[in-house]
């Protein structure tokens, strides 16, 4: 164990918790630990748990039982204040894109970059070159959100999450508006973003692309989550 008591390697570690969506209890006993570099599928039926579990890591929804070390961060004892701090080490891909649209894809992740400290311009120019470069999207900086198909929309909602160089990406249902080609391609962004040496976690309910690109799956299931076999996974995928 590290100084802080987190599992060599580990960039999540999860002991005991009992995860919360206001005052229901909808996962109990939650222990889990995921490394650094690792990409991880959270799988689950609506409401089995998969997305307060999330909002948990990110410190939107407050941890009252159990132990959790989070990049670092004790959420057990994380204060109101320490929270913009925690979600600077977390890139957060979500479903509906939420992109300004009265801006273009480059004033999107400047005012993301300007929000959480930066102020060089020349550096910001490089780093929002540099991630749109990573997602494919090297020449469209220019285009509004509007001129993108969803699949690139989607490609700048990572470049946005890459910004400032997280430990974790938590990615809640990122092909849930795609075609199946489309979300190929933003599994294996998103795959590639962890041999970069970052956790990704995608919470997902596209099983098709979890048989596709197999990887470890954890499973939320009657208030309790295990590590699914994929082997035995068939009838619960259908």
């Amino acid at each position: 164990m590290t100084e802080n008591n987190m599992p060599l390697g580990s960039i999540i570690s999860l002991t005991g918790c009992k995860i919360y969506q206001q005052d229901h209890l909808v996962l109990s006993d939650v222990t889990l630990n995921i490394d650094r570099g690792e990409f991880v599928y959270l799988i689950g039926k609506v409401g089995s748990g998969k997305t307060s579990l999330i909002k948990t890591l990110n410190g939107q929804i407050p941890l009252q039982e159990g132990e959790a070390l989070v990049s670092g961060f004790n959420l057990a004892m994380l204060k109101r204040k320490d929270i913009p701090k925690l979600r600077r080490n977390l890139g957060i891909v979500f479903q509906d894109f939420q992109l300004l649209s009265d801006r273009t894809v480059y004033s999107n992740l400047e005012f993301v970059l300007k929000a959480t400290g930066w102020k060089n311009k020349n550096e910001i120019d490089e780093r929002i070159v540099e991630v749109l470069e990573k997602v494919g999207l090297g020449t469209k900086g220019y285009k509004m959100p509007h001129q993108l198909s969803g699949g690139e929309q989607q490609r700048v909602v990572i470049a946005r999450a890459l910004l400032n160089d997280p430990d974790i990406i938590l990615a809640d249902e990122p092909t849930g508006n795609l075609d199946p080609e489309t979300s190929d391609s933003i599994i294996n962004i998103l795959k590639d973003i962890s041999k970069s040496g970052r956790a990704v976690i995608v919470a997902t309910h596209n099983y098709t692309l979890l048989k596709k690109h197999i990887a470890r799956t954890i499973k939320c299931e009657d208030g309790a989550i295990s590590e699914a076999n994929h082997d035995q996974e068939l009838e619960f995928i259908h």
